[in-house]
């Protein structure tokens, strides 16, 4: 895939941005019997597909939200047969970008207007910015994303997996199979 001109803007933008270190534990909900530290390179919001992510959130009810918008998509009924399990994550990066509200993202291009509230079938109307600062922060190596949830009033801990050597050696505790029905 040939990558687009980067925004210059951006780079320098987020340049100036001093690293932060993040340890500590965040909350991942993944379908039963698949490795709560799979990466992939999903086209998320934070992500443009050309490097893989592991998307947590830093409270248990950010990550049950962020996972309830992406399976009802749409619908107005949770799927019956869905079968998730929550995982809390000792995570530790060295370089993470962060944006401590939505004023900040609207500091780097972002609409803030919208951010979350688009449907399903609109996230294409707000993921090219949000995808293009992923990717310009993964290619000024800051090892993951520290921002505001599109969900919930908790922040999300975006990882990029290949800056991350030890990820794999993370901890990760199984909070067991989630009942939908609460």
């Amino acid at each position: 895939m040939v990558k687009a001109r980067r925004d210059n803007a951006l780079i320098d933008a987020l340049e100036a941005i001093e690293p932060v270190a993040f340890s500590g534990p965040v909350w991942r909900l993944v379908r039963d019997g698949r490795d709560p530290l799979q990466c992939s390179a999903s086209g998320g919001r934070w992500d443009d597909g050309s490097f893989d992510v592991l998307y947590t959130a830093m409270s248990r009810a950010g990550a049950l939200e962020e996972m309830r918008f992406h399976l009802m998509r749409g619908q107005p009924v949770m799927p019956s047969r869905v079968k998730y399990r929550m995982f809390e994550v000792d995570l530790a990066l060295k370089r993470a970008l962060q944006f401590l509200d939505l004023a900040a993202l609207g500091e780097v291009g972002l609409k803030t207007e919208t951010f979350g509230r688009l449907s399903y079938q609109q996230k294409n109307d707000e993921y090219p910015r949000t995808q293009e600062i992923g990717e310009v922060a993964h290619f000024l190596d800051f090892d993951g994303l520290i921002i505001p949830s599109a969900r919930s009033d908790t922040k999300n801990l975006v990882v990029f997996c290949d800056k991350v050597e030890t990820l794999h050696e993370s901890v990760s505790n199984d909070h067991g199979v989630v009942d939908w029905a609460v």
